[in-house]
């Protein structure tokens, strides 16, 4: 499910002037690169990716009968945050990801757990985004998802 166009130009457009066409790359890139069967949503001032109920019942342990998480889009006070549960629980991806980076960008990664920070919109490594979230289909997300969750 796609969400309302006016709803992402609305998120687009709250963020500072040097950030929304970055922001607006950063949301095609995901959304045409990313394997079908995630849907779109928002909440909390962020863009999502999940998994949706149909497709996985169980839902988020920490929020029964909500979607699972997959990747968020977020404008924080000093940067463009891309959230990827994937890279968090999957060390073989972040490991590609990170190897991979160099070759990107000429900055070091600035990442958390899950979370990647671009601090200058400008130098969002776009291709390689494309290829991160090309990555994981949501049926090897609710797979990796399972097997964390029982450890």
């Amino acid at each position: 499910m796609k969400l309302d166009s006016d709803l992402i130009s609305d998120f687009i457009s709250g963020m500072p002037e040097d950030r929304r066409e970055p922001a607006k790359k950063l949301y095609h890139t995901i959304s045409q690169n990313l394997p079908s069967g995630f849907e779109e949503s928002f909440s909390s001032g962020m863009l999502h990716w999940q998994v949706p109920l149909s497709m996985y019942p169980d839902g988020y342990h920490c929020t029964p009968g909500s979607p699972l998480p997959f990747l968020s889009v977020a404008s924080q006070k000093n940067f463009i945050a891309l959230y990827h549960m994937g890279i968090y629980a999957d060390e073989n991806l972040l490991n590609w990801f990170l190897a991979e980076f160099p070759g990107h960008s000429k900055r070091k990664p600035d990442m958390g757990k899950s979370c990647i920070r671009f601090k200058k919109p400008e130098e969002i490594p776009f291709l390689l985004l494309a290829e991160l979230v090309q990555k994981m289909t949501p049926q090897q997300w609710i797979s990796l998802y399972e097997l964390q969750l029982k450890k």
